[in-house]
């Protein structure tokens, strides 16, 4: 199958961005490697080894240490275990999954079992929380918990903010790759907030050496994920332009028989503040260590 990477020098200069990003992280972390039935898997695990574990899925068409960035404080009582998704920038295979099916419930599933997890907390951001959202699908009575943060899966992104902020600005910036056409392609991103310098470089990396996935992990139903019995906290960005809070919301009622709590994460955009980390990381823990 293609590669997600233009070339095998695109491959080598998004793995050495990944290695800097990796370096940048306030704490430790170990590499490892698997496989699954759709290509090897490369992790990176932080925290005490004896703490309960703690499985993360990055957004889309970005880095794991990127996100992983983001939860530093609960490495501090978790074991992380942070697979770099399979067809996405970073060190896993690089061959897509289709977004549209459940395969990448079925990517995760390899992962537990290569990992001997009989079950596990889980939490996932924008993409991956799709991805986390399938793997309910696919593997309910292995998620202890699951946190879906900023999430696809729920709704489809507005299709003035796809074809308006995404699609239009993308072929823009293809044709004529200048810092101001970066900008407006990742304007609805940051929405009115100031775009974090790192990330823009980030995203200028990706969209030069990546084939970007345009598409998002497929919305769940309510029949899919009938009978599931793991608690589940859903927390929307007030500002994420997305997936808009209230529509996440609502579809989040409407589909998760277990829905614990659903809150939205205070003035953010999609791409998460500083207080807006700090804010996510104390609501999880308060949800993963006392359940409410």
């Amino acid at each position: 199958m293609k590669s997600i990477y233009r070339s095998p020098e695109s491959q080598a200069a998004i793995e050495a961005m990944y290695d800097r990003q990796v370096a940048k992280l306030p704490f430790p972390v170990e590499d490892r490697r698997v496989d699954t039935r759709f290509g090897r898997t490369h992790l990176l695990l932080a925290g005490p080894k004896d703490a309960p574990p703690l499985v993360v899925f990055h957004g889309g068409n970005d880095t794991n240490p990127s996100t992983l960035g983001w939860i530093a404080p609960l490495a501090r009582e978790f074991r992380i275990i942070a697979p770099d998704t399979i067809g996405h920038p970073g060190k896993s295979a690089p061959v897509r999954l289709p977004p549209g099916g459940l395969s990448y419930g079925m990517w995760v599933s390899d992962l537990m079992e290569e990992l001997k997890l009989k079950s596990a907390a889980m939490m996932g951001g924008s993409y991956g929380a799709g991805i986390l959202l399938n793997a309910m699908v696919c593997i309910p009575d292995r998620i202890a918990k699951a946190v879906l943060f900023i999430p696809s899966g729920f709704v489809s992104m507005p299709a003035r903010v796809m074809w308006g902020g995404f699609i239009l600005p993308l072929i823009r910036y293809t044709l004529a790759p200048s810092d101001r056409n970066l900008e407006l392609l990742l304007g609805p991103v940051f929405g009115k907030y100031p775009a974090d310098p790192e990330a823009v470089e980030s995203s200028r990396m990706t969209f030069r050496h990546v084939r970007i996935e345009p598409n998002m992990p497929k919305n769940v139903s309510r029949r899919e994920l009938e009978g599931r019995r793991a608690p589940v906290l859903v927390l929307p960005g007030e500002h994420d332009l997305l997936f808009p809070a209230l529509a996440v919301i609502r579809r989040a009622r409407e589909v998760i028989p277990n829905l614990t709590a659903v809150e939205t994460i205070p003035d953010t955009p999609h791409y998460l503040t500083p207080k807006a980390r700090e804010w996510l990381c104390a609501r999880a823990r308060r949800f993963l260590i006392g359940g409410g």
